[in-house]
């Protein structure tokens, strides 16, 4: 009796350090932010990389500030892709116009999305198109980092690629979703997962031989 006694002392204390170790929404401000995650710079080679534009679109980016003040960069970005030979990759769900004229895909270079979603892998051939080509590392920009971002990026390592996610360039509608999203790729997030993942700039990426 004295035994049974004292797993129930011992259910009782894991059942309350359980409960200590759940977050309580009533902490929510005594939660103090972790240290920014490093970036990194990031030297990627034209025949074997891809660069992800998602959803970038009147009807979406147009709505938001933190977006459309980053158009300028992603339209950088392209310009140097393109110049290098690199394949870029486009989804404009709902055949919706893109946030700026420059970034129109060109021929071969739109994926057949079928339905809006964060992960682009999801009922697509995206996969396929990319190991046709011999992509081996995708540079992921989404209209949103907490949507496409970390779930397009997330979807690529898992089907076994190498992805740069630059900040700057998968805005979202507050500072925080952005944080949070890039501290969750940045090593916040499974190893399995970030450790395929180099957290950079755009400024900061360089097209190699």
């Amino acid at each position: 009796m004295r035994f049974g006694k004292l797993l129930g002392l011992a259910a009782l204390a894991m059942l309350v350090a359980s409960r200590a170790m759940a977050l309580d929404l009533n902490e929510w401000s005594s939660i103090q932010m972790p240290p920014p995650p490093e970036l990194k710079p990031a030297t990627v080679n034209p025949k074997t990389t891809a660069l992800f534009l998602f959803d970038f679109m009147t009807e979406n980016c147009g709505a938001r500030p933190r977006c459309v003040e980053i158009v300028p960069k992603l339209k950088a970005l392209q310009e140097k892709a393109r110049a290098a030979n690199m394949p870029v990759f486009f989804t404009l769900p709902g055949n919706n116009k893109p946030i700026d004229p420059a970034l129109t895909p060109r021929a071969g270079e739109l994926v057949d999305q079928k339905q809006g979603g964060p992960d682009k892998f999801l009922n697509d051939d995206l996969d396929q198109q990319l190991r046709a080509k011999g992509i081996k590392t995708v540079i992921v920009c989404g209209t949103s980092g907490q949507g496409v971002g970390l779930g397009t990026g997330a979807a690529a390592v898992q089907r076994g690629f190498e992805v740069v996610y630059p900040i700057d360039c998968n805005p979202s509608e507050s500072a925080f979703r952005e944080a949070y999203t890039a501290w969750h790729m940045g090593g916040g997030g499974p190893p399995v997962t970030t450790r395929h993942v180099t957290l950079t700039r755009s400024d900061m990426i360089k097209f190699g031989g």
